[in-house]
Order: structure tokens, then sequence, then C-alpha cells
């Protein structure tokens, strides 16, 4: 089985303004002459972590990790102006010419498969591949699954905790009844309902209990951004068109495309992955017998390493 590579420095960090008040940060590592590889992380709002550059032969990739608008080091943090979708992969734009890249491969799970695929369908003339884990189509049944009814069956003692910060009368619409404490003036009501919030995603997010991949989603930097931003996403429909991603996948018939994805995902179940196969046949679909969501699992990052090396042999350059 595959495992990680060594872990890697960036050799340069920048600071990119967009639309006001936003300020990303943007990072590369690895071979500056390589393959262009770009890391969508998860949430929204998740930000990306240093193992993230660990995916990638540091000898053949110029890998880029990207902090989303309110995200991890972009500024300022959780910040939900100005944040949507279509400004999400225009800033995926913005990034690429900064960085004088003419096409990149995107490696992307959870909200990173979302945001891959609708840049990918928006700009598939600038996409060498796809790797993609944990497939998330924010349809409103994706949504309706992890934080109103679906994943509280299979994990009833965590779901507890989740509904603990609301009232029972406001239960019927978890999602609203979020946004208004996480949108509240009370900092304090904020930063708990956050917490629970985001500690419901890291508990059931592996198949075995982890408690570091809990401890991260816990923090309260980590907490309040993902929270903040998943839930405006969410209430406002991932400012998506329905079935936008499926609807749309005939645009990326002629890129190459792995589809990772755990058979025993309980954060964004299976069936939006084979939904997506199905629009898109042409990527190949691997279902991960022994894992759950979490790109840090060993199953996973094996096929993701795996992943990354067969949508290379799949006709990319060797250098971009």
């Amino acid at each position: 089985m595959l495992t990680l590579y060594p872990d890697i420095e960036p050799y340069a960090r920048h600071r990119l303004a967009v639309d006001h008040p936003h300020e990303l940060y943007l990072e590369e590592s690895g071979n500056p002459d390589g393959i262009p590889v770009i890391v969508i992380h998860g949430g929204p709002g998740g930000g990306c972590e240093d193992y993230h550059r660990r995916f990638f032969d540091a000898e053949r990739f110029r890998i880029v990790l990207l902090d989303q608008r309110g995200a991890g080091r972009s500024t300022p943090l959780a910040e939900l102006r100005e944040n949507s979708t279509t400004r999400l992969v225009e800033d995926l734009e913005a990034v690429r010419r900064f960085l004088g890249i003419d096409r990149w491969l995107l490696f992307g799970g959870s909200w990173g498969s979302t945001l891959s695929l609708v840049y990918a369908e928006t700009h598939p003339e600038r996409v060498l591949g796809l790797v993609l884990r944990g497939i998330f189509l924010c349809r409103p049944q994706d949504i309706q699954w992890f934080y109103q009814d679906g994943a509280s069956r299979i994990f009833p003692d965590y779901w507890q905790d989740y509904l603990a910060p609301i009232p029972g009368p406001e239960r019927g619409d978890m999602v609203s009844a979020y946004y208004r404490r996480l949108t509240s003036p009370n900092e304090l009501e904020q930063i708990q309902a956050a917490k629970a919030w985001s500690v419901w995603e890291g508990r059931c997010a592996t198949l075995q209990p982890n408690p570091k991949v809990v401890e991260h989603f816990g923090h309260p930097h980590v907490a309040i951004a993902l929270a903040r931003i998943e839930c405006h996403y969410f209430m406002n429909r991932a400012f998506l068109e329905p079935d936008q991603i499926v609807r749309r996948a005939s645009r990326l018939k002629d890129i190459p495309g792995v589809i990772v994805h755990g058979r025993y995902d309980m954060v964004c179940p299976l069936d939006n992955a084979l939904a997506l196969h199905h629009a898109w046949p042409e990527a190949e679909f691997q279902i991960i017998r022994e894992a759950g969501h979490s790109a840090s699992e060993p199953a996973i990052v094996d096929a993701l390493i795996r992943g990354v090396e067969d949508v290379v042999a799949r006709g990319m350059p060797v250098a971009g």
C-alpha cells in the first residue's frame, strides 16, 4: 500500500488580493518546473493542511496549495461577504494567471471535488486532469442527509451533541437554525455553534474513530471558518443550479479523471460518486472498501497517489 511522500516545505508563499475584503493565501512546493497541480480543499471553509503537499512526488510536481476565501490563512477569517462558488472559480483563474500556469491538474476531495468539477466544467481547456475523492454534488438531498436526517441514524450518539445548541422547536431545519447562531453578533454563541457543527463532521469522517481528526475539526480557528462558510453555502444551495454538476458533465469527457470514494463514507454517501460516474463514464471509478470520507485514511491515501499516477500516465505532459 502506498503512503504519503516525505514532508516538504514550500519554496514560495504568496498573498493575492481579490474582491474586497478578501486576500488569498497560496504556496508552492516541489519542482518549480514540474507538472502543475493545485489542491482544492474541502468544506467549503476547511483550509489546506501541510500533509496535502505529500500526495505528490516533489521531484516531478509543482504543488500549489490555496486557502479559499475566508479559510485557513486567507483573510478575513470566516468572511461571508463576496463568498460564493462563482467567486471561488474566479479565484482559481486568478491564481492560475498569477502563477503563470497554462493548464493544471486539480486534486480535490469533498467540497474540493465540487469546486474542482465546477471549475473544470467552466474552464475545461485549463484542466490537465482531475483526481477527486469523496464526491459531493451539493444536491439538497446530500445536505439533508448529513445535517438533518440520514447520518443521524448511523451516529445517533454523536448527533445528540450536534443537536444540543438548537432548541427543540427549531430542529426541523437544522441548517437554518445553525445559520442564525453562526451569524449572531454574540461571538460566544458563534463559536459554540461552530464547534458543535464542525466536530459532528470530524467524528463522522473516518471509518475508525480518529481523535486527531476530531481535534483538528474542533480547533476554534478551523471550526469557525468551516461552520460559518459551510452553513452560508448550504443556505444558498451552494450557489449552484439544480443538478448543475451532473447536467454539465459532458464537458468533462476529454479530461483524464479518477474518482475515489470510500464505501462507508457517511459524510458524502456513495450515491454522489455513482451519479457522477454515470454522467462522466470516461473517468476511472474506484470504490474503496475499507474507508470512509477522510483523505487521511490509509486506503484512500493509496488510491489517491495511484490516481495521480494514473492520470499522468493517460497522456499528460511531463512538465507544465
